[in-house]
């Protein structure tokens, strides 16, 4: 293999050595001497064997070393997938060596793939090439071409996979025949390379394949190919331009000679659907438009039977779960205008240690606790930077060690740098992307999302790269521990003031009345109860536990594909003990569920087998899906018009 830096023909001379046409099998040898001896010795010596005759006891005949280089079973056959040129010329090497000379090689050729042998120079030595037709140079590192450098007889150049940025390289002097012209999965960028696909340069241009670039400009790429007479076949999925909604009608109505578009054959019926959207192209938004939805979440193991009672101090522990995704952030749009109330963007907060482990937590609302937890942690360093910096750098300068309360209060901050907060990556974005989250959900069987979000954005090169990486769908359960604000009042009645009976009975009636009243409404305020409750309460910032995280592959977007829609499965995270408790305690619960108002979904209880070697356990899932806009008919192309 040539090193970085190569040339075509080092890779063509290369190729052929590793042919091995001048040893045994093939070439001249010992093998087969006799058959190539000069005419007048052989004559003189009488040992030239006519074509009927065997050759010398020692020799092998034509039809042994022939199936030598052609049964797979030969350690001398060529590897699978051989082109049918290697595989005549080494035949030929065998039936008649002396014609592989420079000269006839040069002639033979008419199809070169040099693919894969980090090529990056196109050198003149191709101009040898006199009958060349087909150039493969794939999967190579080139960054620009002389043209100059290309045989005129060339009618195929396949150019995929290489990092070319533009093609003003290759317009200085085109081959004039090419029909064929591949530039996919490269860098081509900007608008100007429309400047390059026009009938000035490709006047005999067929099949053009521009695909997985970073090509932006629907409208003038279009126009420029308008030019191209004989184009039929086009290519330029895999681009920004081609997440616009209406990218193929507007190509379509376009370019009316096109046949086939993104491998996909033009219909007559869908030219018609199209029909006049070309006029109409300075006004259509540049702007891609996906919808997000996630549906229901199975499997997810419910946490609160494993904790025990709360006391009357507390804490009271409530769950609740919810799904996040990441998605590209628009640079160039006006601000995110997201419609319905189920969309969240959502921040990751710092999680924090606790007993040794460290536990994933977002801080959504910062209670009183916390804002003091928080000041005390952020004074204590502020207070020693103050009034013990001297102190510390005089002790440096001086070699003596600090006094012990400057210890102490060195060991205070190196614990609570301990304690500070840490992020989990799983619950953070990607660089460029928003975390978005689904509403806060109960604890269910089967916990349906019921979330849908439309993305449209204008930074189109983002999307596409966005797209290749994929998105991370993570299914979070959050935990919050409530507390008394006021521990409850211990009954230890004050004994009675002399004086004071007849005070004292009155008091005790309004009280009993007060009581009376109360319990008599306390039917009535089962809603302003639970306020009521929340407000004597004082609760801790949420504590997060990742339960599942995985990616969601959004390749087929780009490659003509209009929906990914996938069940993400995190795995099994219940066991039969678990669901056997939880379905012990809802069965205790089931006057509760026949309470529950009409229209809500009563969630469905795991059934448990009667023996437990029957017992599968559901997976963690979450059902998602990824839609791409796309207009089927010009006017739904129209209704993206920019007022």
């Amino acid at each position: 293999m040539e090193a970085p830096g190569g040339t075509v023909s080092a890779a063509v001379r290369e190729h052929l050595q590793q042919l091995c046409l001048h040893e045994f099998p093939c070439g001249a040898g010992s093998w087969n001497k006799s058959r190539f001896l000069p005419q007048t010795w052989r004559t003189w010596r009488e040992l030239i064997p006519r074509e009927e005759e065997a050759g010398s006891p020692g020799e092998e005949t034509v039809e042994d070393l022939l199936g030598l280089v052609c049964s797979p079973q030969s350690p001398w056959a060529l590897p699978e997938g051989s082109s049918a040129e290697d595989r005549f010329l080494r035949q030929l090497a065998i039936r008649n060596p002396l014609m592989l000379k420079d000269a006839f090689l040069y002639s033979y050729f008419r199809s070169l793939r040099v693919v894969d042998k980090q090529v990056s120079v196109v050198d003149k030595d191709l101009l040898k090439f006199p009958k060349l037709e087909e150039l493969v140079l794939s999967a190579n590192q080139i960054k620009e071409i002389d043209a100059v450098n290309l045989p005129p007889t060339l009618k195929v150049l396949e150019l995929y996979g290489n990092i070319i940025t533009s093609m003003d390289c290759l317009c200085a002097q085109p081959p004039p025949r090419l029909q064929h012209l591949g530039l996919g999965h490269n860098k081509l960028l900007g608008p100007l390379q429309s400047l390059y696909v026009t009938s000035e340069h490709w006047p005999n241009l067929v099949s053009l394949d521009l695909g997985f670039n970073d090509l932006t400009d629907l409208q003038g790429m279009v126009a420029s190919l308008s030019s191209l007479q004989h184009l039929r076949l086009l290519v330029l999925q895999g681009n920004p331009l081609a997440l616009v909604p209406y990218y193929r009608g507007f190509t379509i109505d376009s370019l009316a000679r096109l046949c086939v578009l993104d491998d996909i054959t033009v219909s007559s019926s869908e030219k018609h659907l199209f029909r006049g959207l070309r006029h109409s192209g300075d006004f259509l938004a540049p702007e891609a438009q996906l919808v997000v939805t996630i549906g229901n979440v199975r499997g997810v193991l419910d946490t609160s039977i494993l904790d025990p009672e709360p006391g009357p101090q507390g804490p009271f522990i409530s769950y609740s779960y919810y799904v996040t995704y990441d998605f590209v952030e628009d640079e160039e749009g006006e601000g995110h205008e997201y419609g319905g109330v189920l969309a969240e963007i959502v921040k990751p907060s710092p999680s924090v240690e606790q007993l040794g482990e460290e536990v994933p937590e977002e801080i959504t609302a910062v209670t009183p606790a916390a804002e003091e937890a928080e000041d005390s942690a952020e004074s204590l360093p502020m207070t020693m930077s103050q009034s013990q910096s001297a102190e510390l750098e005089e002790s440096v300068v001086s070699g003596v060690s600090p006094s012990p309360s400057l210890r102490r209060s060195i060991d205070s901050a190196g614990e609570l740098a301990k304690l500070r907060p840490r992020m989990d990556p799983r619950l953070c974005p990607s660089p460029g992307t928003v975390l978005f989250s689904t509403v806060r959900k109960p604890w269910a069987d089967v916990m349906p999302c019921n979330y849908e979000m439309q993305h449209t954005l204008r930074d189109l090169v983002p999307l596409k790269a966005f797209l290749l990486a994929g998105t991370t769908v993570t299914i979070v359960e959050e935990k919050i521990l409530s507390w008394p604000t006021v521990p409850p009042p211990v009954d230890n009645p004050l004994p009675a003031k002399k004086g004071k009976g007849v005070k004292d009975k009155k008091g005790k009636e309004e009280k009993d009345k007060a009581a009376k009243e109360e319990k008599e409404t306390k039917a009535q305020k089962g809603a302003k109860k639970k306020k009521e409750v929340s407000k004597d309460l004082r609760q801790d910032p949420p504590v997060l536990q990742v339960l599942g995280s995985g990616l969601v592959v959004l390749e087929p977007l780009l490659a003509g594909e209009s929906l990914v829609s996938t069940v993400c499965n995190f795995g099994v995270i219940r066991t039969l003990e678990t669901d056997r408790m939880t379905f012990l305690r809802e069965s205790k619960n089931k006057k509760a569920k026949k309470a529950l108002e009409p229209g809500k979904s009563k969630s469905k209880m795991p059934t448990l087998p009667a023996d437990d070697s029957d017992y599968q356990p559901e997976p963690l899932t979450v059902e998602v899906q990824i839609q791409l806009n796309q207009c089927r008919s010009k006017e739904e192309a129209l209704r993206t018009v920019v007022v």
